[in-house]
Protein backbone atom coordinates (compact mmCIF):
# COMPACT_ATOMS: atom_id res chain seq x y z
CA UNK A 1 0.00 0.00 0.00
CA UNK A 2 1.30 3.82 -0.78
CA UNK A 3 1.53 5.49 2.06
CA UNK A 4 2.43 8.84 1.02
CA UNK A 5 -1.37 10.54 -0.57
CA UNK A 6 0.93 12.58 -2.76
CA UNK A 7 1.43 9.59 -5.19
CA UNK A 8 -2.44 9.03 -5.57
CA UNK A 9 -2.50 12.20 -7.61
CA UNK A 10 -1.91 10.01 -10.49
CA UNK A 11 -5.26 8.44 -10.05
CA UNK A 12 -7.57 11.31 -11.10
CA UNK A 13 -6.73 11.83 -14.84
CA UNK A 14 -6.82 8.13 -15.08
CA UNK A 15 -10.12 8.50 -13.79
CA UNK A 16 -11.20 11.33 -16.42
CA UNK A 17 -10.17 9.26 -19.13
CA UNK A 18 -11.87 6.28 -18.18
CA UNK A 19 -15.44 7.70 -17.30
CA UNK A 20 -14.97 9.95 -21.00
CA UNK A 21 -17.32 7.98 -22.72
CA UNK A 22 -20.20 8.04 -20.12
CA UNK A 23 -19.51 12.34 -19.71
CA UNK A 24 -18.03 13.39 -22.68
CA UNK A 25 -21.28 13.60 -25.48
CA UNK A 26 -23.52 15.62 -23.15
CA UNK A 27 -20.87 17.72 -22.20
CA UNK A 28 -19.97 18.25 -25.60
CA UNK A 29 -23.68 18.70 -26.81
CA UNK A 30 -23.89 21.09 -23.65
CA UNK A 31 -20.87 23.76 -24.98
CA UNK A 32 -21.96 23.48 -29.47
CA UNK A 33 -22.77 27.36 -30.21
CA UNK A 34 -26.78 27.34 -30.82
CA UNK A 35 -28.26 29.46 -33.11
CA UNK A 36 -28.36 30.45 -36.90
CA UNK A 37 -25.16 32.27 -37.71
CA UNK A 38 -26.09 33.54 -41.33
CA UNK A 39 -27.26 37.35 -42.04
CA UNK A 40 -30.83 37.47 -40.92
CA UNK A 41 -31.47 40.91 -41.97
CA UNK A 42 -34.57 40.84 -44.09
CA UNK A 43 -34.04 42.04 -47.89
CA UNK A 44 -30.02 41.65 -47.78
CA UNK A 45 -28.51 38.79 -49.48
CA UNK A 46 -25.66 36.62 -48.68
CA UNK A 47 -23.46 38.60 -51.43
CA UNK A 48 -24.46 41.91 -49.24
CA UNK A 49 -22.91 40.19 -46.24
CA UNK A 50 -20.20 43.27 -45.90
CA UNK A 51 -22.64 45.96 -46.61
CA UNK A 52 -24.76 48.04 -43.75
CA UNK A 53 -28.35 48.66 -43.09
CA UNK A 54 -28.87 51.35 -40.14
CA UNK A 55 -31.83 53.14 -39.05
CA UNK A 56 -32.28 56.54 -38.12
CA UNK A 57 -29.08 57.90 -39.87
CA UNK A 58 -28.15 62.17 -40.46
CA UNK A 59 -26.14 62.96 -43.34
CA UNK A 60 -24.15 66.56 -42.95
CA UNK A 61 -22.82 68.47 -45.79
CA UNK A 62 -20.89 71.22 -45.47
CA UNK A 63 -18.85 73.85 -47.50
CA UNK A 64 -16.29 76.16 -46.38
CA UNK A 65 -16.71 75.00 -42.71
CA UNK A 66 -20.72 76.27 -43.00
CA UNK A 67 -23.30 73.41 -42.37
CA UNK A 68 -25.15 73.54 -45.70
CA UNK A 69 -27.73 70.50 -45.28
CA UNK A 70 -28.95 67.88 -42.82
CA UNK A 71 -30.16 65.09 -44.44
CA UNK A 72 -32.05 62.61 -42.17
CA UNK A 73 -33.57 59.07 -43.03
CA UNK A 74 -35.33 56.26 -41.11
CA UNK A 75 -33.58 53.90 -42.75
CA UNK A 76 -30.27 53.68 -44.88
CA UNK A 77 -28.61 51.30 -46.35
CA UNK A 78 -25.58 50.29 -48.91
CA UNK A 79 -26.83 51.02 -52.31
CA UNK A 80 -25.04 49.43 -55.59
CA UNK A 81 -21.70 50.28 -54.51
CA UNK A 82 -20.11 50.80 -51.06
CA UNK A 83 -19.87 54.36 -51.98
CA UNK A 84 -23.70 55.09 -52.63
CA UNK A 85 -26.03 55.13 -49.56
CA UNK A 86 -29.34 54.79 -50.17
CA UNK A 87 -32.24 56.14 -47.73
CA UNK A 88 -35.98 55.77 -46.75
CA UNK A 89 -38.55 58.03 -45.62
CA UNK A 90 -35.47 61.15 -46.02
CA UNK A 91 -36.36 64.63 -44.59
CA UNK A 92 -33.81 66.89 -45.26
CA UNK A 93 -32.70 70.50 -44.44
CA UNK A 94 -31.09 73.19 -47.08
CA UNK A 95 -29.71 76.31 -44.70
CA UNK A 96 -28.15 78.89 -47.27
CA UNK A 97 -25.02 80.02 -45.58
CA UNK A 98 -25.04 83.36 -47.32
CA UNK A 99 -28.58 83.92 -46.18
CA UNK A 100 -29.62 84.14 -42.84
CA UNK A 101 -32.99 82.46 -41.96
CA UNK A 102 -33.68 80.91 -45.32
CA UNK A 103 -34.59 77.02 -43.99
CA UNK A 104 -35.77 75.15 -46.92
CA UNK A 105 -37.20 71.61 -45.95
CA UNK A 106 -37.56 68.84 -48.54
CA UNK A 107 -39.12 65.39 -47.81
CA UNK A 108 -39.43 62.20 -49.75
CA UNK A 109 -39.97 58.27 -49.41
CA UNK A 110 -36.70 57.30 -51.07
CA UNK A 111 -33.62 58.91 -52.18
CA UNK A 112 -29.71 57.97 -52.28
CA UNK A 113 -26.62 59.42 -51.71
CA UNK A 114 -23.46 58.92 -54.17
CA UNK A 115 -20.20 59.66 -51.45
CA UNK A 116 -17.39 60.22 -53.95
CA UNK A 117 -19.78 62.53 -56.16
CA UNK A 118 -21.47 64.39 -53.31
CA UNK A 119 -24.73 63.74 -55.08
CA UNK A 120 -28.31 63.43 -53.44
CA UNK A 121 -30.99 61.81 -55.51
CA UNK A 122 -34.39 62.19 -53.56
CA UNK A 123 -37.16 60.31 -55.64
CA UNK A 124 -40.84 59.63 -55.17
CA UNK A 125 -43.16 62.06 -53.58
CA UNK A 126 -40.48 64.76 -53.40
CA UNK A 127 -41.51 68.01 -51.36
CA UNK A 128 -40.11 71.02 -51.44
CA UNK A 129 -40.86 73.60 -48.79
CA UNK A 130 -39.87 77.17 -48.56
CA UNK A 131 -41.08 79.16 -45.66
CA UNK A 132 -39.61 82.35 -46.45
CA UNK A 133 -41.21 82.86 -49.72
CA UNK A 134 -43.98 80.63 -49.27
CA UNK A 135 -43.14 78.59 -51.89
CA UNK A 136 -43.99 74.59 -52.40
CA UNK A 137 -42.61 72.48 -55.01
CA UNK A 138 -43.67 69.02 -55.89
CA UNK A 139 -41.96 66.45 -58.23
CA UNK A 140 -41.15 62.24 -58.05
CA UNK A 141 -37.01 62.64 -58.77
CA UNK A 142 -34.75 65.31 -57.39
CA UNK A 143 -30.98 65.52 -58.48
CA UNK A 144 -28.58 67.87 -55.83
CA UNK A 145 -25.31 68.35 -56.84
CA UNK A 146 -22.76 69.71 -54.52
CA UNK A 147 -19.81 70.83 -56.88
CA UNK A 148 -21.79 73.12 -58.37
CA UNK A 149 -24.71 73.45 -56.46
CA UNK A 150 -27.49 72.73 -58.46
CA UNK A 151 -30.88 71.14 -58.13
CA UNK A 152 -32.26 69.20 -61.02
CA UNK A 153 -36.06 67.97 -60.78
CA UNK A 154 -35.43 65.83 -64.69
CA UNK A 155 -39.43 65.03 -64.64
CA UNK A 156 -42.63 66.87 -63.67
CA UNK A 157 -42.45 69.81 -61.24
CA UNK A 158 -45.12 71.87 -59.72
CA UNK A 159 -44.43 75.11 -57.81
CA UNK A 160 -47.15 76.64 -55.77
CA UNK A 161 -46.97 80.32 -54.24
CA UNK A 162 -49.89 82.60 -53.08
CA UNK A 163 -49.34 84.29 -55.68
CA UNK A 164 -48.71 82.25 -58.42
CA UNK A 165 -48.58 78.02 -59.82
CA UNK A 166 -46.33 77.18 -62.15
CA UNK A 167 -46.12 73.22 -63.14
CA UNK A 168 -43.26 72.29 -65.87
CA UNK A 169 -41.43 69.05 -67.24
CA UNK A 170 -38.38 70.37 -65.87
CA UNK A 171 -36.26 72.11 -63.70
CA UNK A 172 -33.14 73.46 -63.34
CA UNK A 173 -32.38 75.70 -60.07
CA UNK A 174 -28.97 76.90 -58.78
CA UNK A 175 -28.76 77.43 -55.34
CA UNK A 176 -26.41 80.19 -55.85
CA UNK A 177 -27.68 83.00 -57.91
CA UNK A 178 -31.50 81.48 -57.15
CA UNK A 179 -32.45 81.34 -60.33
CA UNK A 180 -34.81 78.91 -62.03
CA UNK A 181 -34.50 77.10 -65.34
CA UNK A 182 -38.10 75.64 -66.38
CA UNK A 183 -38.92 73.87 -69.56
CA UNK A 184 -40.73 71.18 -71.61
CA UNK A 185 -44.00 72.76 -71.49
CA UNK A 186 -43.80 75.46 -69.02
CA UNK A 187 -47.71 76.23 -67.44
CA UNK A 188 -48.03 79.93 -65.06
CA UNK A 189 -51.04 80.94 -63.77
CA UNK A 190 -50.87 83.90 -61.77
Amino acid sequence: MIKNPRNLLWVIPLVFFVTSPIWQPPLSSFLQPRGDFTNTIPGVSETNSRNFVMDSITITLSSMGNVEWIVNADRAFTGKTDREIGLIEVDAVYTDPLKKNTETKITSSRGTYDVDDRHLTLIDNVVVLKPAVQQEMYSDLLHYYDDSKMVVSPGDVEIKAPTFNIEAGQMDYDLTSDAYDLSKGVVCDF
